[in-house]
């Protein structure tokens, strides 16, 4: 994804993608290329002449639930959200209208969404296993010697390296084989009017109501349907499962072909993830993590859950007996991260701002560790 719950500002990209299905944590899933020699090598992602390689034709898939018709234009609070976006963004009344008429109401995405039922411990192990495998490791490979060019241009360009892109894309996708077949627009809708009854609800309803709002307006500056966007339970859409919002924000038409679409263009999400990562906080040449062992659990509790950033020196966590199992870089500044395994033994590490970063993208230990596991596993297996 779990679901797997973001913070509103960061649900903007994967806020609730298909990877948050398999979360177990909230701190909130190809053909092999043949890769060329170094120099043959041509930039075609980035070359106005030359076409930028695109993912494989998909067939058109059904809609994951076709939905229910709810009425949604004779809703009260619909026409309150259609009468704002008239004076807010000049739409047409009549023709949001009409569109809402047409929209679905997704009990699915209601379901997905609800939180998971209280008590199962976490297990962190269990969430692992589920992306760093040898399918999606292979997979990585290709992935990365397909688009061996545009990785090293956006490590160069954003100083985000290749693995930890490929590690998002991986753990988001599959590198773009399960990007959903939800239309957004229904389930966006159907988020944003009828969220599940908890304690967060009003603040998730108007997330969705900021989701459903960006999503009519990037269909209207592409020139789309809004219909035709498909994406998971949440609205998370394309390869790196980006929300809406996220998209206007930091997406970035890294081929060069005068679009951005996240949907059909593999190149397009490499200079997405990478562009978000730096714009949320990472820093080029910096590392991500470092085993630890804490020896007095009874010492950390004011090093646990303190924020998803760095904000401990060495020495500090030192003296609350947390030892690295490994000599840290002087002048960074750690937070000490507990990855919980069930009834087995805590995993702890030291994240640094670059480790965080990535919780922006999906605020969630389990997910951010996953990613980093996945990106050096399908470094480990390129360079054999």
């Amino acid at each position: 994804m779990k679901p797997c719950l973001r913070l509103p500002h960061l649900l903007g990209l994967s806020v609730l993608s298909l990877a948050c299905l398999a979360s177990l944590s909230l701190a909130p899933a190809a053909a092999h290329a043949e890769s060329t020699s170094p120099k043959n090598k041509t930039d075609k992602s980035k070359s106005s002449n030359t076409k930028a390689k695109q993912a494989k034709p998909k067939k058109k898939a059904a809609p994951a639930d076709d939905g229910e018709f709810a009425n949604f234009s004779q809703w009260k609070e619909v026409n309150d959200f259609i009468d704002e976006m008239v004076a807010r963004n000049g739409f047409d009344k009549a023709a949001l209208q009409a569109l809402f008429n047409k929209a679905r109401y997704i009990d699915t995405a209601i379901q997905l969404i609800k939180p998971a039922p209280s008590g199962k411990p976490k297990n962190w192990q269990a969430y692992r296993a589920r992306f760093v495998e040898p399918k999606r490791i292979n997979a990585g490979v290709d992935f990365w010697n397909e688009h061996e060019l545009a990785l090293s241009r956006a490590e160069a360009q954003y100083g985000v390296p290749a693995e930890i892109i490929v590690g998002i894309i991986g753990v988001e996708t599959v590198y773009g084989r399960n990007t959903g077949n939800f239309r957004v627009l229904d389930a966006v809708t159907t988020l944003a009017f009828d969220y599940p009854k908890t304690a967060n609800r009003d603040a998730r309803m108007a997330f969705f109501r900021g989701e459903l709002e960006s999503t009519l307006l990037f269909a209207r500056e592409s020139n789309i349907d809004p219909f035709s966007l498909l994406g998971s339970y949440a609205g998370a859409i394309g390869w790196p499962q980006f929300m809406p919002s996220s998209i206007r924000q930091y997406a970035v038409d890294f081929d060069g072909n005068g679009k951005i679409d996240l949907r059909n263009s593999p190149v397009d999400a490499i200079g997405s993830v990478a562009n978000f990562l730096k714009i949320h906080g990472w820093q080029r040449g910096e590392p991500t993590v470092f085993p630890a062992t804490v020896t007095d659990p009874g010492k950390i509790d004011n090093l646990i859950n303190q924020g998803l950033e760095a904000k401990f020196s060495a020495d500090e966590l030192r003296a609350a007996g947390v030892v690295p199992g490994t000599e840290l870089p002087a002048g960074l500044r750690f937070g000490l991260v507990d990855l919980q395994n069930g009834d087995a033994p805590t995993d702890h590490w030291l994240a640094t701002n670059n480790f965080f970063a990535i919780t922006q993208y999906n605020r969630s230990y389990f997910y951010a560790m996953s990613v980093i596991d996945l990106a050096r596993a399908v470094r480990t297996a390129r360079a054999q």
